[in-house]
């Protein structure tokens, strides 16, 4: 007996170019139409599903959130979702719990759903679950800032010193990583642990933006020597950074009666910021004492105050030596000093030369502007010059000065005397010039020679 056989009719050719043609029946094209149609209705039903999913997942209702895992069973986001609403709506850790625990086993690189997951730990007093979540989120993005604050303020809460090293170790991701939570992240480091070598070793970033960060809170605080350790740590990088830290620096150890310090912070950065020309040598501790270089207004070169009726202006055109000197044009009343003057670190019982040329022309007006050098903190007058009024051609003030025992900081300055009496007229500076002699004895005398007007 014969068996029926289908016969499939299939038809080979041979195109021109050499090439081969299978034509197919009939009913193996319309085979191959219904495989197509299958395939698409599948792929459009899945399709379907996902949007469905998605649509349901964007509302923060339970049902549909259920509904959602269960369309789309393995897409983590939803898992995640519904783990945050029995967190936040249902107030239930342990539904959470389980959600959470679905979503990271679906996607374990997603710190976020790491970091619920020991959120909801915590709130069932697991802290052993807690700390393995923890690890879990900083495996996964172990260099994102948000993370590592995240961590950091969980394991501050704990309290123990080994949460308070990982807490640490975690807000120097977040400095290094994000410039808005870089003063929050060091308050925090510095309130749990108030030690500057510590922090400098094992917190703070070695990069000029971060210690700059960190010298600012310590200054805010006052912390004086870890200022100056984190300065000195900055200077030991080499890299540039805006002249006005230093200024800020200099202004703020001078206030607290440091100026050693100071002169030390302004020699150390001099080469990196370009401040090579504006320092001190040891036959001249007046910085920039020609004018030839401009005006800083800040650290140890000139500082400028505005002050009603007085003009200053670095003049090219008339100077003593060099290019240009400093000239102050005088037009009013009410005048107590130019507003330009000069801290000078120096040693205390030690004998000075001072010196300086000036030249006027046109002055109106009893008594009249003055060369003076007071004590910075104690404002005692060392040495006050003759009135600088009467002379029209290019005329020294020269005087030895000898600091007391206790004079650390100098200040130079152009003073009016009788302060606050009308004058007018026109002075030209130059060549300032203060260099020791040598170390005199405590008890002796403070000569003042030159001097012919005290305050």
């Amino acid at each position: 007996m014969m068996r029926n056989r289908r016969r499939v009719n299939l038809t080979v050719g041979r195109n021109g170019d050499g090439s081969m043609t299978i034509s197919l029946s009939n009913r193996q094209r319309w085979q191959w139409a219904v495989g197509v149609a299958s395939l698409a209705c599948i792929y459009i039903l899945l399709i379907g599903k996902e949007f469905a999913a998605s649509v349901l997942a964007a509302r923060p209702e339970l049902p549909k959130l259920q509904l959602a895992v269960r369309l789309a069973p393995g897409n983590a986001d939803y898992r995640h979702r519904l783990g945050r609403y029995f967190t936040f709506v249902a107030s239930d850790p342990q539904s959470a719990i389980e959600s959470f625990r679905a979503a990271t086993a679906l996607d374990p690189h997603n710190a976020r759903y790491w970091f619920d997951l020991a959120a909801a730990y915590q709130v069932t007093g697991d802290t052993a679950g807690q700390r393995t979540a923890l690890d879990r989120a900083l495996q996964a993005e172990p260099t994102a800032p948000d993370v590592a604050w995240e961590a950091a303020n969980f394991f501050l809460i704990n309290g123990d010193k080994s949460d308070t090293d990982h807490a640490l170790r975690e807000f120097h991701v977040v400095i290094e990583n994000d410039p808005t939570l870089v003063y929050p992240a060091l308050r925090a480091s510095l309130r749990v642990r108030p030690d500057t070598d510590a922090l400098l070793r094992d917190v703070v970033p070695a990069h000029p933006d971060s210690l700059l960060a960190f010298l600012d809170l310590l200054t805010s605080k006052q912390e004086t020597e870890g200022a100056i350790k984190t300065w000195d740590r900055l200077a030991q990088l080499h890299q540039k950074f805006p002249n006005r830290y230093l200024y800020d620096f200099v202004h703020y150890l001078i206030g607290v009666n440091r100026p050693d310090a100071a002169m030390s912070a302004w020699q150390q950065t001099a080469d990196v910021l370009g401040l090579s020309a504006y320092q001190p040598t040891e036959d001249n501790l007046v910085v920039n004492g020609d004018f030839s270089l401009d005006v800083l207004n800040g650290g140890f070169d000139w500082i400028y105050v505005n002050r009603i009726g007085v003009k200053p202006l670095l003049d090219p055109s008339d100077f003593h030596q060099g290019q240009r000197s400093l000239s102050l044009t005088f037009e009013g009343p009410g005048i107590e000093d130019a507003g330009i003057s000069q801290l000078i670190p120096v040693r205390g019982a030690t004998t000075y030369d001072f010196s300086a040329y000036y030249k006027s022309a046109d002055f109106e007006g009893a008594g009249g502007p003055q060369i003076v050098l007071r004590d910075a903190y104690t404002r005692a007058p060392l040495f006050v010059s003759e009135s600088l009024n009467d002379a029209d051609f290019w005329k020294e003030v020269h005087s030895k000065v000898t600091t007391p025992n206790s004079t650390t900081l100098l200040l130079l300055a152009i003073e009016r005397f009788p302060a606050g009496s009308p004058i007018r007229g026109k002075l030209w500076l130059d060549d300032f010039e203060l260099s020791p002699e040598g170390s005199v004895d405590e008890s002796s005398p403070n000569p003042s020679d030159g001097s012919k007007d005290k305050p």
